[in-house]
């Protein structure tokens, strides 16, 4: 019995670890700019920058003019609640 629960336990555990992870993207061009704390990309007509750090994994030798592959993903740095939340819209009933 202890043996089911552990192993329904660690189940549960597993698949909410995948879903809870960020969805992730990908953006490639050529690199327009390079600093320490981000990277700028042209894809089509638009400039994109984009953030890194010390953690960021870097393979190759990343420079200006170089093509570039970005895997990235989009998390809340900070969220702030305003009071007055918006109240639902009455529906009319038809006659």
């Amino acid at each position: 019995m202890k043996l089911i629960a552990a192993l329904t336990g660690i189940t549960l555990l597993a698949a909410s670890t995948v879903y809870a992870a960020p969805k992730t993207y990908q953006v490639t061009g050529p690199v327009l700019e390079v600093k320490d704390d981000m990277i700028v990309v042209q894809k089509g007509s638009e400039k994109w920058q984009i953030a890194k750090d010390k953690e960021t994994k870097v393979t190759g030798d990343v420079k200006v003019g170089s093509k570039v592959t970005i895997m990235y993903s989009m998390k809340a740095a900070s969220i702030e609640a305003k009071d007055g939340a918006a109240k639902p819209e009455k529906k009319e009933k038809k006659k």
